[in-house]
């Protein structure tokens, strides 16, 4: 953490003394900012100049590009405004009238996290009116008018789409702040009781305590799952990811208050889900020898820690309170950082090419700087202000994404050159800038709070010889006045005098008592926090080559798994420390297994599972039946093929109910997903308790996102415009028995 400090500390002298500040110099190129007569500016970024007009808010700073790149996002706030929408997936390609914000200017069209994500980092606030109507164009009923409910929609993704993907419930924390409306607060009620109870009955695994799917955003496979999953994304369908589990709890705190507000006994329960959730994420994600939470763990069967983290989602955690005091503060500090900025994903990946890889996402440092006002994290927050200024100014727009080294837009490596897909003015984007000057700089929350975190460092660049900086935002104005000192890490209010239209802030060093800063969070746990981990020796270290899967060689009852040099096997979701070979009795249980290669301090992602124990095959395609000598927990898979679609798109993942009849006990029903394939495999899996006798399993219909009617008019795939398709070729069940201790007991 020291490092990181003392590297942010000097890059802030660096940018500082650019004279003027008209200039801004990095990694060998300068852009510069000069007023134009009309108000407005000329930027003038490497290689072309963009022409800036005056804006509704202003900025006024002694850094002209500062006040400049406030106003080109703006402007391509503004471009972003549109009156129809079109994607070649949908609608022919042809234009769909809605008044909304498209996503960027190579992304003409309306995607659900796009939107959300951009919405809560500053379009609600700015933009109240047309960014409900965006939202609700990612509202549907379903397609046969006869399903209850209003529900989000997963765009097209993994394997099909949800619930392979199942992060949708970023829309509630977009909507949180457009309730004003009561129309808007309705449909959000509407959408939040029909989503979080199919959410509940698709993608929640009561033993684990968290909800499956996909990591928000990172939802290009290989770029962050092992590369074993390019080619069958049921892992990652059956897998827990930290982003996703916090959104979740987000929307579930949101049910809870619009359930309170309006008398409805399922508060409590709402209550109580959330509350539950939050216990999870805590105990389950955090990684104590790295001092970060992982953004994501292994399946029900293989719970496996996995040496993989992504700023977004630890940011949201921080933000969501969800994480105790000190391991927030201490799991943003070890987040690594390059001088560019803070990459999305750590660690990298050799073999992959720059898109999620290796790469800055504006909007996820607006994030990370949010949740570093959060903890009074004085590094991070200047880190965050100017990577997100470097790439605005240098690109000459607010690009999707930066070759993190570089904040380049594009880095020729061969096969591994990228990012792979860049938009400039992308609607996330702009918004995390916006949010970064609004909220990072001036301290203006969106509820008109003013609690300004100004790192020291800053206020050579932006106060010059300056009494005072300000902001003008239409209808009120603010200025922060320099205090007559420059001392301490951060700068706070020391009174704030409000009067007619103007608020005055009298900045402050930061009480020294205060300065590690407390967060919002309380710790769950009255044991003495343990010592910091150290902080990871460099963001843009590789991951060690993931190993191929364990080879166990059966000899009468037992197993002989060997264990490369290196390694480390991991057995039913726990690291086995012994010598190698490994023996695994036969004791009439499924057992998986995993390696992963240690390096040092870094660790691969996992091999693929292999599972040893007896498994029993029923063949058939609708129904099978099955006797236990004694009670027995199993699990149930099934094998199928899904050529529907191909495995990173579309919204046909094949959704079912397996129902398990037995006698003397009520019917058991769980989801069964089997995402796009390639050939046949098997599905996610599905767990139920036996009674001795004879059992029942047959399929019941389940539900997909071809049967909501916003992809009626989708014609990039099957189950758009040629109806709902929610099918797969079923072969036969997979039945094995496992132990019968609880997983959810951690």
């Amino acid at each position: 953490m020291l490092k990181m400090i003392c590297l942010t500390a000097a890059l802030g002298l660096a940018l500082g003394s650019t004279a003027t500040a008209a200039d801004l110099t990095f990694d060998g190129r300068t852009a510069r900012a000069t007023p134009a007569a009309d108000g407005g500016f000329q930027l003038h970024a490497p290689g072309h100049d963009v022409a800036i007009a005056a804006q509704p808010m202003r900025s006024r700073t002694d850094s002209v590009l500062f006040d400049a790149l406030f106003a080109l996002a703006q402007q391509e706030l503004d471009a972003d405004r549109v009156d129809a929408i079109r994607d070649p997936a949908f609608n022919q390609g042809n234009p769909v009238p809605c008044d909304c914000f498209q996503t960027g200017e190579r992304w003409p069209y309306v995607w659900t996290r796009d939107v959300s994500f951009a919405a809560d980092l500053a379009l609600s606030r700015l933009d109240p009116v047309r960014t409900r109507q965006s939202l609700q164009f990612k509202l549907s009923a379903a397609r046969d008018g006869k399903t209850p409910g209003l529900f989000v929609a997963q765009d097209t993704g993994s394997g099909g789409s949800w619930p392979i993907s199942s992060d949708r419930v970023v829309w509630f924390l977009a909507a949180r702040g457009l309730l004003a409306d009561p129309a808007f607060a309705d449909q959000v009620w509407q959408a939040l009781q029909a989503t979080l109870a199919q959410d509940r009955a698709a993608v929640f695994d009561p033993r684990v305590g968290l909800y499956r799917g996909e990591t928000s955003f990172l939802d290009w496979r290989e770029q962050t799952y092992p590369d074993w999953t390019r080619q069958d994304v049921r892992f990652i369908g059956e897998s827990f990811a930290l982003s996703t589990n916090v959104l979740h709890y987000q929307a579930l705190r949101l049910a809870e208050r619009l359930a309170r507000d309006r008398g409805d006994d399922r508060a409590s329960q709402y209550a109580g889900w959330a509350d539950a959730l939050a216990t999870q994420i805590d105990a389950r994600f955090w990684r104590e020898d790295a001092g970060l939470y992982m953004s994501y763990i292994g399946e029900a069967a293989h719970p496996v820690p996995y040496a993989k983290y992504d700023l977004l989602a630890i940011s949201l955690g921080v933000l969501a309170d969800v994480f105790p005091a000190d391991r927030a503060r201490r799991a943003l500090a070890n987040y690594p950082a390059v001088e560019g900025g803070s990459p999305v994903v750590w660690p990298q990946e050799a073999r992959q090419p720059i898109y999620h890889n290796r790469a800055v996402w504006p909007f996820v440092s607006a994030y990370s700087l949010r949740a570093a006002r959060r903890l009074d994290d004085a590094a991070r927050i200047q880190l965050e202000i100017e990577s997100l200024m470097r790439g605005t100014a240098l690109a000459g727009s607010n690009m999707e994404n930066y070759e993190m080294r570089r904040l380049a837009v594009h880095v020729d490596e061969g096969a591994l050159s990228g990012p792979v897909v860049n938009s400039p003015r992308q609607l996330w984007s702009v918004a995390g800038y916006l949010s970064m000057v609004l909220e990072g700089v001036f301290g203006v929350d969106a509820d008109g709070n003013v609690a300004p975190k100004l790192p020291t460092a800053l206020v050579p660049q932006l106060f010059g010889k300056r009494s005072s900086i300000e902001l003008d935002d239409g209808t009120t104005r603010y200025v922060l006045k320099r205090p007559r000192k420059l001392e301490g890490a951060l700068l706070v209010a020391k009174n704030i005098v409000r009067k007619n239209n103007t608020v005055t802030v009298q900045l402050m060093a930061q009480p020294q008592t205060a300065a590690a800063g407390t967060g919002r969070a309380e710790p769950r746990s009255a044991a003495p926090a343990p010592a910091p981990a150290p902080a990871p020796a460099s963001a843009a270290a590789y991951a060690p080559t993931t190993p191929t899967a364990p080879e166990p060689v059966k000899r009468g009852k037992t197993w002989s798994i060997p264990v490369p040099a290196n390694h480390v096997l991991w057995l039913d979701g726990r690291e086995v420390t012994t010598a190698s070979p490994l023996t695994v009795r036969d004791d009439g249980h499924q057992h998986c297994l995993s390696l992963t290669h240690r390096d040092g301090a870094l660790e691969s992602l996992h091999s693929p599972t292999t599972c040893v124990g007896p498994q029993q095959r029923l063949n058939g395609a609708t129904a099978w039946a099955w006797s236990a000598a004694a009670p027995t927990r199993v699990r149930v898979r099934l094998r199928y093929d899904n050529p529907n679609g191909p495995i990173n798109t579309g919204v046909t993942a094949a959704v079912k109910q397996v129902v398990a009849q037995c006698p003397g006990q009520p019917a058991q029903r769980a989801s069964v997903v089997m995402p796009h394939s390639v050939g046949p495999q098997a599905s996610t899996a599905v767990e139920f308790d036996l009674p001795r006798g004879r059992c029942r399993f047959t399929l019941e219909e389940g539900f997909n996102m071809s049967a909501l009617a916003h992809f009626a008019s989708y014609n990039g795939g099957k189950g758009g415009r040629d109806g709902v398709l929610n099918q797969a070729t079923v072969s036969a069940l997979l039945i094995a028995p496992i132990a019968a201790t609880a997983e959810a007991a951690r």
